[in-house]
């Protein structure tokens, strides 16, 4: 499932459109909340697809310094990122529409096999039994 990585993109713009500024480490600790697998997502994917994403001019980020603290990179969604995330959800729109279609039909067959195969399973059995 390693290509479902590619959707980690959509879900950090949301992040940044939904908080307006956040911190690496923040985008990374909501993702599991919206990602398409159950696998964990390695923080390292995280600001790879950031700093791509940043490359892209999707977002822009700058270091902040408080206090005695370490310097913290925080990260901001552009216009461009606004426009990339729009162009993700139609994508995404489409694709659960595909989605929901393919699990609506494929499920009465899969009833319908496992059906079969317990009348199969139960005349092997009755065969036997004689």
């Amino acid at each position: 499932m390693g290509n479902l990585y590619r959707f980690v993109e959509p879900v950090l713009l949301f992040l940044l459109r939904r908080h307006g500024r956040a911190y690496g480490y923040e985008l990374a600790g909501e993702l599991r909340e919206y990602s398409l697998t159950d696998a964990e997502i390695e923080v390292a994917a995280v600001y790879r697809t950031l700093r791509q994403l940043e490359q892209n001019d999707c977002l822009t980020s700058e270091w902040e310094v408080q206090g005695s603290g370490p310097a913290r990179r925080v990260y901001a969604l552009t216009a461009r990122g606004e426009r990339h995330l729009e162009e993700w959800l139609a994508v995404l729109g489409h694709l659960s529409d595909a989605m929901a279609r393919l699990v609506r039909e494929a499920k009465p067959l899969a009833a319908r096999d496992r059906e079969t195969s317990r009348g199969v399973k139960r005349g092997v059995s009755a065969g036997r039994a004689r």
